[in-house]
């Protein structure tokens, strides 16, 4: 890694180079991008009129067992039904107990990793909103997970912190924030600052429980290409790329949406397998399989199906 331009002053405030005009093939991937995003909001649309339809179908269904039964089986029925619904309450209380207790613990001995917000500034709205939904899943997964991180929200300000706060339950959240540049947050503890990035030549092969990962908050679109690593490198700081193309090929850009390179150091951390937590994480439609390789399809098409439960896992925090 050439070092010549590493500076020994922390770096708050980056001049971003000059966004580069899109060239056809990425004008093309922008178009696909847009064609994705419109199919995948038609597709929410229509789970959502489903799940309508089927509250009211169950509430029916409901109504005429009760009404075709006597007054005395109409009671057990709605007694059963109670005591069903407090043993899923009781099932959900003992879950949220569970979290919290595994996510404190994981802030005392877990493994630190960096949400880098500091990148709002070239990020129009709605990749901003597209951010704060990447965050809400980090920190959904981050509570399933068997080995939780101790997750850190830096450079937390402006319209990121502003989307955020609205989030029910956000402010209950078992996670640290904080409003500066994480140079700043973890100033006596830069030599184990490790930036992650896929423009890095370092190879990471272990997760160093000394060591601090930082995962850049950009919703790029392609036109801030090497900017996590100039800043890395303008810092003074280590970098490192994860090792996808020792385990698969991608189809497309290596670069991941910040959920799903948090779940991969998640598995990782659980299975200490690369192979395993890519295959588990990476879209099939992202990469390329080998040969009697099967892996489940999962990620933003996944997302959608699993975005109200998540929602709801983090209220509960």
């Amino acid at each position: 890694m050439d070092t010549t331009t590493v500076s020994d002053q922390p770096t708050d405030h980056l001049s971003p180079p000059p966004p580069q005009p899109l060239s056809k093939n990425a004008q093309k991937k922008l178009l696909k991008q847009q064609r994705f995003e419109a199919k995948k909001a038609e597709k929410k649309a229509a789970m959502k009129a489903e799940r309508k339809l089927q509250g009211e179908r169950k509430r029916k269904e409901w109504e005429e067992k009760l009404a075709n039964v006597s007054e005395d089986e109409k009671l057990k029925m709605i007694e059963a039904r109670k005591g069903m619904r407090k043993e899923r309450m009781d099932q959900r209380t003992e879950d949220r107990v569970s979290k919290a207790l595994r996510l404190s613990e994981a802030k005392n001995n877990g493994q630190n990793v960096v949400l880098d917000l500091q990148f709002s500034e070239l990020m129009a709205p709605n990749e901003i909103h597209s951010l704060v939904k990447q965050i809400m899943y980090c920190y959904s997964v981050n509570g399933r997970s068997a080995v939780p991180c101790h997750l850190w929200l830096t450079g937390y300000e402006g319209e990121i912190q502003n989307q955020l706060q609205k989030m029910p339950g956000f402010d209950k959240w078992i996670i640290d924030k904080d409003t500066g540049p994480y140079i700043n947050t973890f100033e006596s503890q830069k030599e184990n600052l490790v930036y992650l990035t896929a423009d890095s030549e370092n190879m990471l092969s272990e997760l160093d429980p000394k060591k601090i990962y930082i995962i850049g908050g950009l919703v790029d679109r392609n036109r801030w290409k090497g900017i996590t690593m100039k800043k890395a490198v303008d810092q003074g700081i280590q970098t490192a790329k994860l090792p996808i193309g020792n385990y698969l090929k991608m189809s497309s850009s290596q670069v991941l949406t910040v959920n799903q390179v948090m779940e991969i150091l998640l598995k990782f951390l659980e299975t200490k397998d690369w192979k395993e937590s890519f295959f588990h994480v990476i879209p099939q439609r992202k990469r390329c399989e080998a040969e009697e390789q099967v892996a489940r399809e999962e990620g933003e098409e996944g997302d959608e199906e699993d975005d109200q439960e998540t929602k709801r896992q983090c209220i509960e925090t």
